[in-house]
């Protein structure tokens, strides 16, 4: 131990060029490592122990915590925030980050954003670049490309640097080496590093256990006592939150970057990028919808402050989860693509790519966007489940022929199991007693690989990784086609492996009635025919969980119309305002056809906005109607029914 402890002050002495500032700016300080020191013999002497031994990933963090002299504990948690212990393949993150310990490599002047980074090959000299990439590998003395391409040189850099950054810290409590995890959190923010701190030592309080995406197995033991010292961080003098954010958590300390509400155009309908109105009392707030922006964090906040663009109500940055509110919930924001969702519903946007998956969608998004949905689900009373906390790719088109235009964000890569258990609301089986037919799809996401085509050129295949979703064949087999949708495949043909294709997907979440069994295949009712799924994911668990639920069926002998919207009935406008119309999509609900009931307090109303000024008679108006619907699992996206028009069972 006393050997440790001697290497890693060898190794303060050795990055401080490339460490953070004592002045607490919170960032890496700007220099090349051409300006830092190189780290001395025996320094490095004693990391070719952590790089050289069982490529276990277990081991290595017990390894690297040795040489290093950081607890263990926390060299997992750091990891488990940064990367949840996954490799990534060595592919840059979005912050130009790799490896299970996100060692970073940026150009200076650019923004990580947009995923700039530098392109070094060597290990003691990147001209023009900064990050912990480069101050890793000057302490064990190894290339760039190894530390980016070698989990095992990864998570030892990784440790070399958090040992860096509290040098004179002996101690093996974790509590002792909060600053230097707020520090590798490279926050600009106070209550931003406060948030990564707290996320961390959590963390190390509840323990974590999963299988990374190159297969290994990694656990973190709970400590139960582990606290950390906030006030360490205090001590660092990073800036305060933004006073001008109106609704969001305190521990997120979220920007404000408003939405403009302004006319554009000589017309009163040239205005943008959202309406005002007064949510809830005029309007409720029945979902929280999560997109992804296909786009960066930069380009982003540029088009919400676009008023002749769209309008959301926060955005989440990849890199370290940090949020910005827009719009304030009572307003309604023009982002699902279907008017009735907008003024029911909260959007939140995520910086990345829905095809990219992984690469954009990190573990300090995931939890921060979590902190934030939990936060404005507990105000306006939207359930945590995955009927009311929906995908983009669920929200429906408002008639049938603006189904096949509707987005499919956020894909197949993000993590819905892992999110709803962020969330306090595990997808799990909750049937009370007795037999159902109801089931909840829980397909897993690390061990459900399944396949999907045309990330970057059309039919070929994706690079493997855990996805959200099963597929549903016409018969009880692999071989046999996908079910087909009608709404998007119009020609009749069946639905693909494409990952923008979501025709023949049931996605994590979900909850669908069992029709009929056939060994490990299951069938369920999809868009008005059988769908087969395999009811086993590759790591053999079965992909559904016995759930509560009622069941809708036709009231009568005759199929029955499906609505992308719950809109009043014609008589429920007054004369100023057009009566909207009622128009059902492509599909119905045919006799001996089942479908789980999602909510029965759906409100049917209409708001009537059309001009910047209120210059229209009427406008700015709710209607509201007498005609009762019902919000059902349809297919892969929501789907409204009017009761009136069918029965409800007890599943």
């Amino acid at each position: 131990m006393l050997r440790t402890h001697r290497s890693r002050r060898r190794l303060g002495v050795a990055l401080a060029a490339v460490a953070l500032t004592a002045s607490g700016t919170g960032g890496l300080a700007a220099l090349t490592t051409t300006t830092a020191p190189a780290a001395g013999d025996a320094a490095r002497a004693d990391w070719a122990r952590c790089l050289t031994g069982s490529t276990d990933r277990q081991a290595v963090f017990a390894r690297a915590a040795e040489v290093s002299g950081v607890p263990e504990q926390v060299l997992l948690g750091v990891s488990y925030l940064e990367t949840r212990w996954d490799d990534h393949h060595g592919e840059m993150s979005t912050a130009g980050g790799y490896g299970p310990m996100h060692l970073t490599l940026r150009d200076l002047g650019k923004a990580s954003g947009d995923g700039a980074a530098a392109k070094g090959e060597g290990g003691s000299a990147v001209e023009g670049s900064t990050g912990t990439l480069l101050a890793a590998a000057d302490a064990l003395g190894v290339p760039v490309e190894q530390l980016r391409t070698d989990p095992v040189a990864n998570v030892c850099g990784g440790a070399a640097v958090l040992a860096s950054y509290q040098p004179t810290t002996a101690s093996g409590a974790p509590r002792a080496w909060t600053t230097a995890v707020a520090r590798y959190a490279d926050a600009g923010r106070e209550a931003e590093a406060t948030t990564f701190v707290r996320q961390v030592f959590t963390t190390i309080r509840t323990g974590a256990e999963r299988t990374t995406d190159d297969g290994q197995h990694v656990t973190l033991a709970a400590t139960p006592d582990a606290t950390a010292d906030t006030a360490a961080v205090q001590a660092m003098g990073l800036p305060a939150p933004d006073d001008d954010v109106s609704d969001c958590p305190a521990s997120l300390d979220c920007l404000s970057v408003p939405a403009p509400y302004e006319q554009y155009g000589s017309s009163p309908s040239a205005y943008g990028n959202h309406d005002l109105a007064d949510r809830p009392h005029d309007l409720a707030i029945k979902y929280i919808v999560i997109h992804d922006t296909e786009a960066s964090w930069d380009t982003s906040l540029k088009l919400v402050q676009d008023p002749t663009y769209l309008a959301w109500n926060y955005t989440v940055r990849s890199s370290d989860g940090q949020v910005a509110q827009h719009l304030n919930a009572k307003n309604v924001g023009w982002h699902a693509g279907n008017w009735y969702v907008n003024t029911h519903s909260i959007g939140v946007e995520h910086e990345g790519y829905a095809a990219s998956g992984a690469t954009w969608y990190t573990e300090r998004m995931y939890q921060n966007s979590a902190t934030l949905v939990g936060h404005l689900a507990h105000e306006y009373g939207v359930p945590l489940d995955r009927a009311h906390i929906i995908g983009h790719d669920q929200v429906p088109g408002v008639d049938a022929a603006h189904v096949k235009g509707m987005h499919w964000d956020p894909g197949p890569y993000w993590d819905w199991q892992h999110y709803m258990s962020l969330l306090g609301a595990p997808l799990v089986a909750d049937r009370r007693s007795g037999p159902s037919d109801v089931v909840t799809v829980v397909p897993g996401f690390a061990d459900n690989p399944e396949p999907v085509t045309g990330c970057t050129t059309a039919g070929t295949a994706c690079p493997t990784q855990g996805t959200n979703v099963v597929y549903l064949h016409t018969a009880p087999s692999e071989d046999a086609p996908l079910v087909s949708d009608a709404g998007l495949h119009t020609d009749g043909s069946a639905s693909t492996t494409g990952v923008s294709d979501i025709g023949a997907r049931l996605a994590a979440g979900q909850k669908v009635v069992v029709a009929l069994r056939q060994g490990e295949w299951v069938a369920t009712w999809y868009l008005g025919r059988l769908g087969w799924f395999h009811n086993r994911n590759a790591a053999g668990d079965a992909v559904i969980r016995p759930s509560q639920g009622d069941v809708v069926t036709p009231a009568g002998a005759t199929a029955v119309p499906v609505y992308g919207r719950a809109y009043p009935e014609a008589s429920a406008y007054p004369a100023e305002i057009p009566a909207q119309p009622v128009s059902p999509l492509q599909y119905t609900l045919a006799p001996g056809q089942s479908y789980v009931l999602a909510d029965t307090g759906v409100p049917t109303d209409f708001y009537y906005a059309k001009t910047y000024d209120d210059s229209l008679a009427g406008d700015h108006t709710v209607v509201s109607g007498k005609e009762r619907y019902l919000q059902i699992w349809f297919g892969h996206r929501i789907a409204y029914v009017k009761a009136a028009d069918v029965a409800v069972h007890p599943g």
